[in-house]
């Protein structure tokens, strides 16, 4: 393979053109001469015996040209971009140019990064706001908890009251007549959830097992059967049988039973704190989409190739396809279920898609202007990372992530650290400005430009 030529094109793309030489084109003709000799018949000749000078003369010169081509193309794409120091980012379009006896020409047009441009990243205006924890949310974190650890005591000489898990038979009828979807046999229901029509439940609290009694209700104005909308109605009821609910004290027993508490008091602020620690990851979420959307704005420069975009869209299916499967399902169940298809999910992932393709493309530009490093000790810290998080050996990590990959990523989380630690609120100072690029700065002087 010999690069003839590379060229920036439009759209952030590279024209690539290349050749492969006449020796190695005339070996792959004859590869793919002795792979369909078998399937060849020629007149004179018996089946797949007739010399590759004679099936040529009789299909033509190229017969088999374009077979060898498709057999070169790979490996003489690859060797041409890295003679290119060319990284595509999606599939490129291959044309031939020439090809004879003395060998093949090929174009192709790279998608690539395009050449991006950002300013104004150090002072963003962001605002950090973490919701105080109320009392309301610790007491239904508590509340959660007592129902998980509730008693439910069947009793036969008690009427039902609110809070009571009943199970009763019912019939509906409107003006005298039964109507369609209004019956239930051993109908399981907890009194005061507000899952029947309203009037219904508290009608049955006082009666107990056995007894059979009417309900009069009537059914709400804009009720979904069009038909019972506005009508009385009355239902034949038989209580069949009753449970009560009984929750546990929220006493210091309490606290010692479902936490490695021995009081309430220290219950409750675990819980407090836990909210506490939600708040503050909502806060940070909100914090960073401020930051990210507010980088995206300001990226700049070259066209991103849409091959960009759809690739980081697989990714994302990929992605949810693989969580999916943690859980037994994968993307074909999970659109049987939903009625959801694949281009509509790819629809919707789109959007999401396009902000990362973006945001990394703000991040890995800023690493640059900003010189930022990282070093072999940070690199290392983070295959140990993954591996604890993949349950996996460190080495079995590094065959599977090169090194240059990992540190590109930490060097783009360091750049995202530095433009959340330099974003500021509405009313603050504006923060410090980039530094002028050094083309071969090392890492101390990388240092001494932050000390400064």
């Amino acid at each position: 393979m010999s690069l003839i030529k590379a060229e920036k094109a439009e759209k952030s793309t590279v024209a690539l053109e290349f050749s492969v030489d006449k020796e190695t084109f005339e070996k792959a003709v004859t590869k793919v001469f002795r792979k369909q000799s078998a399937n060849i018949t020629i007149p004179g000749f018996r089946k797949g015996k007739a010399p590759r000078s004679v099936v040529e003369r009789m299909y033509g010169k190229g017969v088999f040209y374009e077979d060898a081509a498709n057999d070169l193309l790979p490996d003489a794409y690859e060797a041409a971009l890295a003679e290119a120091n060319i990284t595509p980012v999606g599939r490129a379009e291959f044309d031939i140019k020439s090809i004879d006896e003395n060998g093949i020409v090929f174009t192709a047009v790279v998608p690539v990064k395009p050449d991006v441009t950002i300013e104004g990243y150090y002072g963003i205006e962001a605002t950090r706001e973490v919701a105080p924890v109320t009392e309301t949310e610790i007491e239904n974190e508590i509340k959660i908890i007592q129902e998980r650890n509730r008693r439910e005591i069947e009793v036969t000489d008690a009427p039902a009251a609110m809070g009571d898990l009943t199970k009763i038979d019912f019939e509906g009828f409107v003006d005298g007549v039964a109507f369609e979807g209004g019956k239930g046999t051993d109908y399981a229901l907890k009194l005061g959830s507000g899952s029947f029509i309203p009037g219904f439940e508290e009608q049955i609290v006082g009666h107990a097992i056995g007894e059979e009694f009417d309900v009069n209700v009537t059914f709400p104005t804009e009720y979904h059967a069009a038909e019972l909308a506005g009508k009385d109605a009355t239902f034949k009821v038989t209580v069949k049988s009753i449970t009560k609910i009984e929750l546990p004290e929220l006493d210091d027993d309490f606290a010692k039973d479902v936490s490695e508490f021995d009081t309430m008091a220290e219950y409750r602020a675990d819980i407090e704190a836990k909210i506490q620690k939600r708040h503050e990851s909502a806060a940070d979420a909100a914090f960073e989409e401020t930051v990210v959307k507010a980088l995206t704005e300001k990226l700049g420069g070259e066209e991103i190739p849409e091959a960009m975009f759809e690739a980081e869209t697989e990714n994302l299916l990929r992605d949810y396809d693989n969580r999916l499967r943690m859980q037994g399902l994968d993307l074909q169940t999970y659109f049987k279920y939903t009625g959801m298809t694949l281009d509509q999910m790819r629809e919707q992932m789109r959007p999401q898609a396009e902000s990362f393709v973006k945001v990394r493309l703000a991040l890995e530009k800023i690493v640059e202007l900003e010189n930022i490093q990282v070093s072999d000790e940070e690199v290392e810290a983070e295959y140990a990372r993954l591996a604890g998080a993949y349950q996996m050996d460190v080495d079995a990590v590094k065959g599977m992530i090169p090194a240059d990959s990992v540190a590109a990523d930490l060097k783009v989380k360091k750049a995202m650290d530095e433009v959340k630690a330099h974003a500021v609120a509405a009313e603050a100072m504006p923060a410090k400005k980039p530094r002028a690029k050094k083309a071969k700065a090392t890492a101390e002087s990388a240092d001494e430009d932050k000390a400064e």
